[in-house]
């Protein structure tokens, strides 16, 4: 519900002019960088020995996972200039100096490894390396660092990142936020758009399955408890062929398994939003394997509802992970979650009252197998379900601040009532078949998925509708929303892909793939090539490029995140195409001394074939209009502009251009103190749509974040998050204008109840309300600019290696008075006849102290 309704939390007052910014992250950055990977010159390399060169020798092997003991694909394995890039069965090989070889292996999810072979006397053909997994809950700042060959816009976030964000709260998606090309939609939510896309648009998978509803308690935090991650990998362009149905990015989340080899151990964490605790171990008798469970819980609602007689926002989840081998190499995993939030408010106050409900309810399991096939090959199959149902409530009336007539007093304000219900359905039947084989210096994957999908829709509109929701599809209660809809769709949707890794020179990989997608509820067959590369300038810098089609099929499980409500039952929908971008990125980036990475990046998107709702047909607009029984002084009060309808069409077309910089020091050395990343974006996007172009709603032309910590003692630091980002555009109020409403009670004595008139106070004296226009005026203002700080401080009682660690934050330090959105009211005008509009600052979050918690067992 919007805020203008007076059903979301709203931070109003004056703007702070002037944006104070502190924190900086100092990187030295040497004029003769060293590189990440180990040079010919290292100091291994240049002992003492005798002056004759010593014949190459062949060094081959595994690199396993220390925990499982299964292989890991794609893993890095250097050697001064030499590299090797781990098959399926996690073998590599490449060719060394008879020397003592210093072998570097680096893999996403890992720590790295850092080694050293003697080679002098023989081949070293049977290595075994043993990579330890970056778990969810480490006293370490360290991170894996990204693994070579990366398409670009691919970025690695540790659950440790995650957990020690200022301002994050534990939730991925703020700290998401804080990365090149990624905006939050609000303050609030966790919602983002990527580079000129909208949040539908983006796709969320765990371990292999899609999720639907990724926020819990109304986006404040997400699904995902970062103890139990393995690790989150973003694309916001150029993902694989392995993934398709949207648009704009890809966000993967590896759970972890459970500690194995130990007997019962776990952490317990409190926050600002949630308590949770983790408890893991092997499994018994003997077995290989582990299991991990873990639940999360609001806490403050508890305190509060004795104290108010409230149900105030509130969720709790519970989950377990088991994985067991019954033999080497081979694995099933399986895994449930299931999540319960609610909320049940009354409101009692002078100017408003009503009763506002919401519940969530969100079920996910799903099974994995994995195990070798013939010719040194892998094999990944995974069925999961997933069930996520919603209802939202509000009836409610209240003094309309944006409604009243000119004159002095507080008589004068119109009353909004607000009855709304709106219930949201996804069912997902999945299955999904991965299979990789090792084919020398091609890695070849292929697969398929199937969804088997019931979704549907429904809501009901009894009161008023929102009249500052300038468009009329919106989920804000849009004058284009009908009375009532009750939509139901089952329909299947599935996918094929090939894909080749290359490794085409010991400095060129590359990466082509074709994906063959078929749609169910339009009938379509479509193919998306897609190819990626990267360059190897040095072993310090790399050039990535990458260019690809992708689509996405129309379905409520993507209008679930949307701003606007679709039909998706109507007979239109026959006609409907699968949305479409062409996307490619290029990106230079470089190792600097003691783990410091520099990027730039540009990227370009070219949209077609964008739903959106139609406008109101001649027919349609006419009829409406006619409803109008407005005297003759008062008909250019009629809003005869043409409505935007919940009819979908693919009229929708667009562009989004940019740049980023991205420096970071999130792999520095263990004794490094200051660690931490700064991103800047410049970016465009554009949506030709309604015959005319303008800017699209998250169009976000500047955005710099920084996001730094610093060790002062080993017991003691200090982290910080700032962020500058210029303001999205908006739709300005044009004026006011005399405020219709129909005529249930007859007034005119002509019979007819549904027509429209206009309002009036007590003392006859007309009422306005605010006028937004038609679709010329959409997204033609800007608001001001953003910027917020946050700090925290974090104790560790008995240094890195203790149990416990205490943090106390503020969010939004300076109390700084950002606006989400301008919520407009009428004022009596002594200077006219119709009164003045003023806009109101609305959607941010005000200074914000907190504490929190962890404890390791």
């Amino acid at each position: 519900m919007p805020s203008s309704w007076r059903l979301a939390p709203a931070i109003r007052g004056a703007g702070v002019l002037m944006i104070t910014l502190v924190g900086f992250v100092v990187f030295p950055l040497a004029a003769d960088a060293q590189p990440v990977a180990p040079s010919p010159t290292s100091a291994a390399a240049t002992r003492a020995e005798p002056q004759v060169v010593p014949p190459a020798r062949q060094l081959s092997g595994r690199v396993l996972d220390a925990q499982t003991t299964a292989p890991i694909l794609g893993a890095s394995v250097f050697v001064g200039e030499a590299r090797a890039t781990t098959d399926a069965d996690g073998r590599f090989s490449l060719i060394v100096p008879a020397d003592r070889a210093e072998v570097q292996v680096v893999a996403p999810g890992y720590f790295p490894l850092v080694t050293t072979l003697d080679a002098r006397e023989a081949d070293v053909t049977g290595a075994e390396l043993w990579l330890a997994r970056d778990g969810g809950f480490s006293t370490s700042v360290d991170v894996a660092a990204e693994a070579p060959g990366a398409a670009p816009g691919i970025q690695t976030l540790q659950p440790v990142q995650v957990l020690r964000t200022p301002g994050a709260l534990d939730n991925v998606f703020r700290t998401l936020q804080t990365l090149p090309g990624v905006a939050a939609t609000d303050e609030f939510g966790s919602r983002i758009a990527v580079r000129g896309g909208s949040p539908d648009q983006n796709l969320t998978m765990m371990d292999g399955v899609e999720i639907h509803d990724p926020y819990r308690l109304f986006g404040l935090t997400s699904a995902f408890n970062p103890e139990t991650i393995q690790r989150f990998e973003l694309a916001t362009g150029g993902f694989s062929v392995k993934y398709g149905d949207r648009l704009s990015s890809l966000l993967l989340v590896e759970n972890r398994d459970g500690t194995a080899g130990k007997g019962l151990t776990g952490s317990a964490t409190l926050s600002l939003t949630d308590a949770n605790v983790v408890f893991e171990g092997g499994l018994p008798g003997g077995a290989t394997g582990a299991w991990l469970v873990t639940a999360r819980r609001t806490y403050y609602d508890l305190v509060a509802e004795r104290l108010t007689d409230q149900q105030f926002p509130a969720f709790a989840d519970l989950q377990a992970r088991g994985s067991w081998e019954p033999a080497k190499g081979r694995r099933l995993t399986a895994f449930v979650l299931r999540s319960r939030q609610g909320a049940a408010l009354s409101i009692d106050e002078d100017d408003a009252r009503g009763e506002v409900n919401d519940d969530t309810d969100n079920d996910l399991a799903w099974l994995r197998w994995d195990m070798p096939v013939v010719g040194r090959g892998r094999s990944r199959t995974v069925v999961g379900y997933s069930d996520t149902r919603s209802r939202l409530g509000v009836d409610a009336a209240f003094e309309a601040n944006g409604r009243r007539s000119n004159a002095p007093g507080d008589d004068v304000f119109g009353t909004a009532n607000v009855n709304f219900g709106r219930a949201l359905r996804i069912r997902d039947w999945s299955a999904r078949q991965e299979l990789s084989w090792a084919l020398g210096a091609h890695a070849v994957e292929a697969g398929g998925e199937v969804h088997g999908l019931r979704t549907g829709q429904e809501f009901l509109i009894q009161g008023d509708r929102n009249p500052n929701a300038s468009n009329g599809s919106s989920v804000q209660g849009g004058a284009g929303l009908p009375d009532a809809l009750s939509s139901d769709v089952s329909t299947t949707r599935g996918g094929l892909w090939l894909q080749d890794r290359w490794q085409a020179s010991a400095r060129l990989s590359l990466e082509g793939g074709l994906r063959l997608d078929r749609v169910g509820l339009t009938q379509e067959t479509l193919l998306s090539p897609r190819l990626s590369g990267v360059f190897t300038v040095n072993p310090a810098t790399r050039v990535r490029t990458a260019v690809g089609q992708y689509t996405q099929s129309p379905g409520y499980e993507k209008a679930a995140q949307s701003d606007y409500v679709l039909d998706f039952t109507n007979e239109a929908v026959r006609a409907l195409r699968s949305e479409r971008a062409l996307q490619a990125a290029a990106s230079i980036e470089r190792d600097v001394s003691r783990g410091v990475l520099l990027r730039v990046e540009g990227y370009y998107k070219r949209f077609s074939d964008l739903l959106l709702g139609r406008l109101e047909t001649e027919p349609e607009r006419l009829a409406r209009i006619a409803r109008y029984d407005y005297p003759a002084d008062l008909q250019g009060e009629i809003p005869t502009e043409a409505l935007i309808t919940t009819v979908p069409t693919n009229d929708g077309r667009g562009a989004a251009w940019g740049m980023e910089v991205y420096l970071a020091r999130t792999a520095a050395p263990a004794d490094a103190k200051v660690n931490g990343w700064v991103s800047y974006t410049w970016g465009r996007g554009e949506r030709d749509s309604y015959g005319r172009l303008y800017p699209f709603e998250y169009d976000r032309r500047h955005a710099l974040s920084t996001v730094a910590s610093y060790q002062l003692t080993p017991r003691w630091q200090v982290a910080t998050t700032v962020r500058v980002a210029a303001g999205f555009p908006r739709t300005a109020p044009l004026g006011v204008r005399v405020f219709g409403a129909e005529d249930t009670m007859d007034l005119d004595g002509d019979g007819n109840t549904t027509e429209i008139r206009p309002t009036s106070d007590a003392n006859g004296l007309p009422v306005y309300g605010v006028n937004f226009g038609g679709v010329d005026n959409l997204n033609q203002a800007r608001l001001p600019v953003f910027a917020r700080t946050d700090l925290r401080v974090t104790w560790r009682p008995r240094g890195p290696t203790g149990r416990w660690e205490f943090y106390a934050e503020v969010i939004n330090l300076f109390d700084r008075r950002n606006v989400g959105a301008y919520d407009p009211s009428l004022a009596y005008n002594p200077d006219g006849d119709r009164p003045a509009i003023i806009e109101e600052r609305d959607q941010a979050i005000p200074r914000l102290p907190t504490i929190g918690l962890r404890f390791r067992f």
